[in-house]
C-alpha cells in the first residue's frame, strides 16, 4: 500500500509513520507534505497513491482546498484535534476521521475499513454517509482546558488558562508565561497542549511557542518569506513563523 502524509507538525508525521509500521509494515509513505501547495504540487505529477492521510489543519489552511483544486482519486483518512470539521471530512473521500493523538487501535481499523472497500474506491451511497455524520455528531463535543494548576513555592495554584501569554519548550521543558510575565513550569509538551487549548484563542506559531491571541502584538516581515513575532510580555529571544505557516497565522488573526 503506498500512502501521501499529509501533516504539518514534524513530531505528529514521525509519530504517524511509526504507527504505520506497525500495523502496516508492507506500506510505504511515498511523500510527506506539510502544506496543501505541496500536495496538490505532488498529486498533479505522480500517480494516485492508494491511500492518503492527512491531518486538516495544514500550514497553508485546510486540507480540504485540496478536493476544491483538483480531483482526488485516493481515499482518505482525516486526522485532526478538532472534531468541528467533521461534516466537511465525511463530504471528501473520506473512509474514517480519527482524533489526534491518533491510537493504534484506530488506526488499524481504518486501515481494515480500506481494504474492506470497493475497488476503486467509491464514496458512500447517501443513507451510509448521513448515518455515520450522525454517529459523529452525537459523539461528546471536546472541551478545553480552562486553568492550569501551577506550583508558587510550596503552593499550588488555580491558573486561569485566560491569564495565559504563551508557552514555550525549551531543553525538553516547558513553561507558562501570564500576560503580567509570571512563569510556572508546566508538565505537558506543546503537543499536549495543541490537544488541551482552544485553537480559536492559541495558535502553534513553531516549534517553541504556543501564544493565545491578545500576547500577539505586531508581525514583521522577515527573510526568506518568514515572520517575524512580537510577543507580550517579550521573551528573550526571536519568534519566528515559517513561511509555510505564515498563511494559516494571518487567517487565525483575522477570525
Amino acid at each position: 500500500m503506498t500512502i501521501l502524509l499529509l501533516e504539518d507538525e514534524y513530531p505528529a508525521a514521525e509519530r504517524l509513520q511509526r504507527l504505520l509500521q506497525q500495523v502496516a509494515p508492507g506500506s510505504r509513505v511515498l511523500a510527506v507534505f506539510d502544506s496543501v501547495a505541496g500536495a496538490l504540487a505532488w498529486l498533479a505529477t505522480h500517480p494516485a497513491p492508494d491511500l492518503i492521510l492527512s491531518d486538516i489543519q495544514l500550514a497553508d489552511g485546510l486540507s480540504f482546498e485540496l478536493f476544491e483544486q483538483t480531483v482526488v482519486r485516493s481515499p482518505v483518512i482525516f486526522t485532526t484535534a478538532y472534531d468541528q470539521y467533521a461534516i466537511r471530512a465525511f463530504r471528501a473521500n473520506s473512509i474514517d476521521y480519527l482524533l489526534k493523538p491518533v491510537k493504534v487501535k484506530e488506526l488499524q481499523a481504518a486501515l481494515t475499513k480500506l481494504h474492506q472497500w470497493p475497488t476503486p474506491p467509491t464514496l458512500p451511497d447517501p443513507a451510509q454517509r448521513l448515518e455515520r455524520l450522525l454517529e459523529t455528531l452525537a459523539m461528546p463535543q471536546q472541551t478545553y482546558k480552562t486553568r492550569f494548576l501551577v506550583r508558587s513555592g510550596e503552593q499550588l495554584l488555580p491558573l486561569p488558562t485566560a491569564q495565559v501569554a504563551w508557552f514555550q519548550s525549551r531543553h525538553e521543558t516547558t513553561t507558562l508565561v501570564t500576560q503580567e510575565g509570571q512563569r510556572f513550569v508546566v508538565e505537558y509538551t506543546l503537543e499536549q497542549l495543541e490537544q488541551l487549548l482552544n485553537p480559536q484563542d492559541f495558535f502553534r506559531l513553531n516549534r517553541q511557542f504556543i501564544a493565545q491571541l491578545p500576547a500577539v502584538q505586531r508581525l514583521h516581515v522577515y527573510f526568506n518569506g518568514k515572520l517575524k513575532l512580537d510577543l507580550h510580555p517579550a521573551p528573550s529571544e526571536e519568534v519566528l513563523v515559517s513561511r509555510e505557516k505564515a498563511t494559516a497565522l494571518k487567517q487565525w488573526l483575522e477570525r
